[in-house]
């Protein structure tokens, strides 16, 4: 039913393409009454009633009934459907794989988190789609209603081919394809640094704003970016590589073989260096002796120790914090943006690396311009991510993207 409605839609069906207009609406602003809608689209009343009665036929949009007002009739109030269908986001990470589910009105149903090793063996294609099989059996997900699965990938994605360049990459056939194949289902794939910012965009403090801009501060460091109300893609779909902006002058080779990348000094892989470093040079840490027992140390232990307020940890994600924020200020001084928000793994560390990044973005940012930018934490955390790929995989689904 979604397909041939966006057939026609795409073949320039007045009457589809002001559907789609409105589900648009219903995704954006949440539920509507009759006369609010017609405001909301210019259009006049019968008009707008004529539409939604044909939605509600093609099972699109629901009649939530009345709802209370400050005086007068109560208007019936009508939204999305939450049953038309459903849209299953998948997360890949290092070693586990995240899943979850939203409904057609873009409530979240369920997520979990499995174990899994992600390689280019072909049989790791396989397994994938049975833990996504799984998942869907799980929660009695009748399979006809999964109008699409997004997948996110880390890395250089282009989500208008089809293909990841990290894993999977044949030149014959996108992933997108191989993945559809396997689960009888449309799928789209997204770098995971932009998913999670139309997931902190849809579901996070930044709902209302055109122009907001996401930090991702893993192990690497990646943008998204929301602009004009719309996820920024550039020319080849490689937005957003903020990592390997050259703003560094300390001649660290990067993962990605340059040299003096900002991701070599204000990133999680940045913070681990240089406090191992700082450890091989004697400083002391309640890491310490597990460092001197020849036990590794990750990133994990490294943040939990910020948390148990362990001196060095927390000096040297101030520094970490300073070199971003430096970073930081210079996309504000750029794009002007409403909202900045900062997620990741780094994100978990809260106020120790906040004020370093705001003591910076203060001192390096025009005050003309970084007066009427928010900078805030993740609210989603960890969820950002695989909300995003949910709610992507609904608006391509539904031709917004």
């Amino acid at each position: 039913m979604v397909d041939s409605f966006l057939g026609q839609a795409e073949e320039g069906n007045k009457t589809a393409l002001l559907k789609l207009q409105l589900i648009g609406h219903y995704i954006m602003g949440g539920d509507f009454s009759i006369t609010d809608l017609s405001h909301e689209m210019n259009l006049s009343v019968p008009t707008v009633t004529k539409l939604v009665s044909e939605l509600i036929e093609d099972g699109f949009v629901h009649d939530f009934g009345k709802q209370g007002t400050a005086g007068g009739r109560r208007p019936n109030i009508y939204g999305l459907n939450p049953y038309a269908g459903y849209f299953v986001g998948v997360e890949i990470r290092t070693d586990s794989v995240v899943l979850a589910v939203v409904n057609f009105k873009g409530q979240l149903l369920a997520d979990t988190t499995v174990d899994f090793l992600m390689d280019n063996d072909p049989h790791s294609l396989d397994r994938l789609c049975d833990i996504i099989r799984g998942f869907i059996d799980g929660h009695k997900i009748p399979h006809d209603k999964v109008l699409a699965v997004g997948v996110n990938i880390s890395g250089r994605v282009n989500s208008q081919t089809g293909y990841s360049y990290s894993y999977f990459f044949v030149e014959e056939q996108p992933l997108t394809v191989l993945l559809g194949e396997r689960l009888g289902c449309t799928v789209y794939i997204e770098n995971d640094t932009r998913a999670a910012t139309y997931g902190e965009y849809m579901y996070g403090d930044a709902h209302s704003e055109k122009t907001m801009l996401y930090i991702n501060a893993s192990w690497g460091l990646g943008l998204g970016m929301i602009l004009d109300g719309k996820v920024f893609y550039g020319k080849s779909g490689f937005s957003g590589e903020f990592g390997h902006f050259p703003l560094l002058d300390n001649e660290i080779i990067c993962r990605c073989g340059k040299r003096g990348c900002l991701e070599t000094g204000a990133s999680g892989s940045a913070l681990h260096r240089l406090f191992l470093e700082k450890l091989r040079s004697g400083s002391v840490s309640m890491l310490s002796e597990k460092f001197n027992k020849g036990e590794e140390i990750t990133l994990k232990d490294i943040l939990d120790a910020v948390l148990k307020e362990d001196v060095l940890a927390i000096e040297i994600l101030e520094s970490v914090g300073h070199t971003l924020g430096k970073a930081i200020a210079g996309l504000i001084n750029m794009f002007n943006p409403e909202m900045i928000v900062i997620g990741g793994l780094l994100s978990v560390a809260g106020e120790s690396l906040m004020l370093p990044v705001r003591t910076a973005v203060n001192k390096y940012s025009l005050m003309l311009v970084y007066k009427d930018t928010q900078i805030k934490l993740s609210t989603l955390g960890e969820r950002a991510g695989v909300i995003g790929a949910c709610l992507l995989a609904r608006s391509k689904a539904l031709g917004f993207y």
